[in-house]
């Protein structure tokens, strides 16, 4: 991929390049709902069985299946090529990132915002944090690679570790983070939330993903995922409007709490992108690796992060709304790192695009 025109921009499509609209708007139609037909919600409240919503399940099964088709454990084979991009996305994504997004969340909801939240909201709050600084990103990072003109086989094979770690990590650093945080920590209700969305969506995954190559090959696997991009894309909008239409009263009477919950979200993004992009370029990483093993520690795995707080929350928690707040602030942090990526690719060495 050469230049740098606006072709790349459309790589994310007309739902990428507005996803902060499309959620924005599913946000508002779902507080109208919820204050409109509050029966209709308490309806699908009731559809739950040991805590998981049925119909929220679906939803996330929906979204996070087709990033788990493109898993290719092949990749793992690649793992010793130029390990530094691998051991900075590694070492920000579970040794950094999950304590700074609890110590920022405790300092500003708990700490600088205590005249403004409610102590029991502000550690709800802080736990859906949890939730998103413990999940890194498996899907749009693929995305923000592209656009950064990242290497794709390196950054899959950065994703690929990521799922497998994920699959082993999720669980207890979710328990530690949320003690420290003093959250009551339902170990039950959290391993089954970590089978239902990780492991056997990775499994089913990684069956089907075998299926379409020896079908067609990569460009089946390719077709499949384009193919139920759509679907992806209703089931996260889907999921906003349950989640916005359960929090609508609290929205209403309290509108300075997105707000609020969103300062420590910008805080963590930009300073991690920081921290893992320097580190990069004092290691003198080539930028195609370099640029995705920044990104990839910035970006979130928020459908994982969503259902776990609903899970182990409750549909109408302030867990399950801080992780929704965190898909509105993703995508526009994301984007402007992308472009400054773009800006500053001459400060790292060129590199080959793949090991020679």
């Amino acid at each position: 991929m050469s230049g740098d025109g606006p072709a790349d921009d459309g790589s994310l499509g007309v739902f990428g390049r507005f996803l902060t609209l499309w959620v924005a708007l599913a946000m508002a139609a779902g507080v109208a709902l919820g204050t409109g037909v509050p029966g209709l919600f308490d309806a699908v409240a009731a559809l739950e069985v040991a805590r998981v919503n049925l119909v929220v399940g679906v939803l996330i099964w929906v979204m996070i299946f087709p990033m788990m088709v493109n898993v290719d454990l092949a990749s793992l084979g690649h793992i010793g090529d130029r390990p530094k991009g691998l051991v900075i996305t590694l070492v920000v994504n579970w040794l950094i990132k999950p304590f700074t997004m609890l110590a920022l969340g405790i300092l500003f909801l708990e700490i600088l915002f205590a005249d403004l939240i409610p102590a029991d909201m502000a550690r709800a709050y802080v736990a859906g944090l949890i939730l998103l600084g413990a999940a890194p990103c498996t899907a749009m990072v693929f995305v923000w690679s592209h656009l950064a003109r990242g290497d794709p086989t390196y950054t899959l094979v950065q994703v690929s570790v990521n799922d497998l770690i994920l699959v082993l990590a999720f669980a207890p650093l979710v328990a530690l983070l949320l003690g420290v945080a003093d959250v009551d920590v339902p170990w039950e209700t959290l391993l089954l939330s970590v089978g239902l969305y990780v492991v056997i969506p990775l499994a089913a995954g990684l069956l089907a993903r075998r299926v379409l190559l020896a079908r067609g090959g990569p460009a089946r696997v390719t077709a499949f995922t384009e193919a139920v991009k759509p679907a992806t894309v209703l089931g996260l909008l889907a999921t906003v409007v349950l989640l916005f239409g359960f929090q609508g009263t609290v929205i209403l009477t309290q509108p300075l709490t997105i707000a609020l919950i969103a300062v420590p979200l910008l805080v963590q993004g930009y300073g991690i992108f920081a921290v893992a992009y320097v580190w990069g370029w004092l290691w003198r990483v080539p930028f195609a690796v370099a640029a995705p093993a920044a990104l990839i520690g910035t970006s979130n795995f928020f459908e994982l992060a969503v259902a776990v707080a609903i899970g182990l929350f409750g549909l109408q928690s302030g867990a399950a709304l801080a992780t929704v707040v965190g898909v509105l602030v993703e995508v526009p942090v994301m984007l402007s790192l992308v472009a400054l990526t773009r800006r500053t690719r001459h400060l790292f060495p060129a590199g080959a695009a793949r090991p020679s």
